[in-house]
């Protein structure tokens, strides 16, 4: 059998460039199956067929000559949305595989006073996540944690000793089976927070590979921001139709 790099081999069955074809695939975008294909210079039958995951358009939620706010989808970064908003400011960033409200402020002045909120945790952030496990009471999380950035990679740990603060508010909103839908509300803003917070308490967000619990028909890290309040405004994001998998659609 005849092997050749993945990325190689996405381009010829697309008809796309081989930096496309990579750059697909480390968007974690590109399947055999069900299965995401993790190195794109990795070698690979020369017959294999590829998916291709489509990824939502960025949506605006609210504009004012303040402030955006935007839903981001999942697969896109903070810094692929900002891109689309070159003459914002963004005020707070999400996971690439979380989906939901992302800010930017419209000019200096407003982000000035808005940075200053998210450092004092006066912005109010709501999430929801399926988990692994039944919560059927409200579970309060206050465990700080520990970022390290390895080549641009960053990775986050309960670490009681060399940790910054964190607090996670777990709500329970329904459960099925083995698995629940809750709500999230953090009043810090640490890296990978809710994800690190939730697998330590016994609750690993379904989808997630690297904290949670992977699971082979979901495509993506369960887990959304679906309410933001700062000063006056208050933005919402309705949860995509993933989170109806598990039929835990209701809030």
């Amino acid at each position: 059998m005849e092997y050749d790099k993945a990325y190689k081999l996405l381009a010829q069955q697309e008809g796309i460039s081989n930096s496309k074809a990579k750059e697909l695939m480390d968007k974690g975008l590109v399947y055999v199956g069900n299965k995401k294909v993790e190195i794109a210079r990795g070698e690979i039958a020369v017959d294999t067929k590829f998916n291709i995951k489509e990824v939502a358009p960025v949506k605006v939620i609210f504009e004012d000559n303040d402030i955006l706010a935007v839903n981001k989808p999942a697969f896109l970064t903070a810094d692929d949305v900002a891109s689309k908003y070159k003459n914002c400011m963004l005020l707070n960033r999400l996971d690439k595989e979380t989906s939901g409200v992302m800010l930017f402020a419209k000019n200096e002045e407003f982000q000035t006073k808005a940075i200053r909120e998210f450092k004092a945790n006066r912005v109010y952030k709501e999430y929801v996540a399926i988990v692994e496990g039944k919560v059927i009471e409200t579970i309060e999380v206050d465990k700080p944690i520990l970022t390290i950035k390895n080549k641009g990679v960053a990775k986050s740990k309960i670490d009681v000793k060399k940790g910054k603060p964190a607090k996670s508010t777990v709500y329970p909103l329904y459960v099925e089976g083995n698995k629940s839908k809750v709500k999230i509300v953090i009043d810090t803003g640490r890296t990978h927070q809710i994800r690190v917070h939730l697998n330590y308490i016994g609750l690993p967000i379904i989808g997630d590979a690297v904290y949670g619990k992977p699971v082979a028909n979901i495509k993506r890290v369960l887990l959304h921001s679906r309410v933001t309040k700062i000063f006056d405004y208050t933005f919402e994001a309705k949860e995509p139709k993933e989170f109806n998998v598990f039929g835990l659609n209701l809030y």
